[in-house]
This record gives C-alpha cells, structure tokens and sequence, in this order.
C-alpha cells in the first residue's frame, strides 16, 4: 500500500471521527439522551470491551488460536469472579501468562 493511500485513509477517518464526535452535541442541543439511547450507551461500552478481549485472545492470522493467552484470560475471569481489584486482575492474567508460556516453551 503506497504512503498516498494510507495518508487519505487516515485522513477519511480522522474527519469521519470528528463527524461522530460532533453529531451528539449538535443533534441533541443540551438535551439528555432519551432512555432507550442512555441504555444502549451504558451497555455498548462493556461489549466491545468483551469483542475486543475476544479478538485479541483467540484470533490468529486467518484462524482459530488456542494458546497460553486463553489461560491467562481464564485466570483473569477467576481474579473478577473473586472481586480481586483491577490491577490484581491484570498481573495475574500476564503472570498466569507467562508462566505457561515459558512451561510449554
């Protein structure tokens, strides 16, 4: 891909962002959300946080990965079950990591 291309590219989606960004305030003046949109708006940020961990853990480069991360998200949902805080929960996911990464070489 030459640099021309990927400079239109980030281009188109830096002004697409700054048309996302802007439409709310300009569309909703002042107003509050109606509740239908407040509850999408509360529920859109866990999902794709849950599609983003998906996609990092399991995808590979045209397949299906099962390897050492999918352990470390294991342990992790085991720190969340457990109500361990935040950081707990990501140093034991890379710590659970790593250990069976350097395990099974």
């Amino acid at each position: 891909m030459s640099t021309t291309i990927l400079v239109v590219m980030l281009g188109a989606t830096a002004l697409g962002t700054l048309a996302l960004k802007g439409a709310g305030p300009l569309l909703l003046g002042g107003r509050p959300l109606p509740a239908k949109a407040r509850s999408v708006v509360t529920l859109a940020g866990p999902a794709l946080l849950a599609a983003l961990v998906a996609i990092s853990t399991f995808a590979g480069s045209r397949s299906l990965v099962v390897d050492e991360r999918v352990v470390g998200v294991g342990a992790a949902a085991v720190a969340i079950r457990l109500r361990a805080p935040a950081l707990v929960v990501v140093v034991t996911a890379a710590f659970v990591t790593a250990v069976v990464r350097a395990a099974t070489g």
